[in-house]
């Protein structure tokens, strides 16, 4: 499975490990990607691999839906 959020889309991104020589070797920068239960509008719940910037987005969202209602 790829490393990637199924939210969204972010993936690995790819740079260069730099020494203090300045020999420069490429290297993968991988998203943070956490496994949660999401419960969906049909009221079944899904598990999904999603990036804990996005977790946080969502939690915000959903605290400022629940305050202004």
């Amino acid at each position: 499975m790829a490393r990637r959020c199924e939210v969204s889309g972010k993936g690995p991104l790819v740079g260069n490990n730099v020494s203090h020589a300045n020999n420069k070797t490429k290297r993968r920068q991988l998203p943070n990607l956490r496994s949660v239960k999401v419960t969906l509008e049909d009221g079944t719940t899904k598990k999904m691999k999603i990036a804990a910037s996005e977790l946080r987005t969502m939690k915000k969202k959903a605290a400022q839906a629940a305050v202004a209602s």
